[in-house]
């Protein structure tokens, strides 16, 4: 019994600690802000983040690469 109550208090904690989805552009428009002054982002820097994170292009590795071509034999 001991056990469910444990996975439970465990399932709750990681559904609480989950980061919700934006629904509307004005939720993800402040979910971008946030992220904007956690990074303490200014001027130009700040402008970029922004207009990148309302695109869903905010990854910070940047574009995928083509694949690498086998080795010839």
């Amino acid at each position: 019994m001991l056990r469910y109550a444990i996975v439970a208090a465990l399932l709750a904690a990681v559904v609480a600690a989950t980061p919700s989805l934006a629904i509307s552009k004005k939720d993800k428009e402040e979910t971008c802000r946030v992220g904007a002054d956690a990074q303490n982002l200014q001027g130009p820097d700040r402008a970029k983040f922004m207009k990148n994170c309302m695109a869903n292009r905010d990854d910070p590795r940047g574009p995928a690469s083509a694949p690498a071509a086998p080795p010839k034999q």
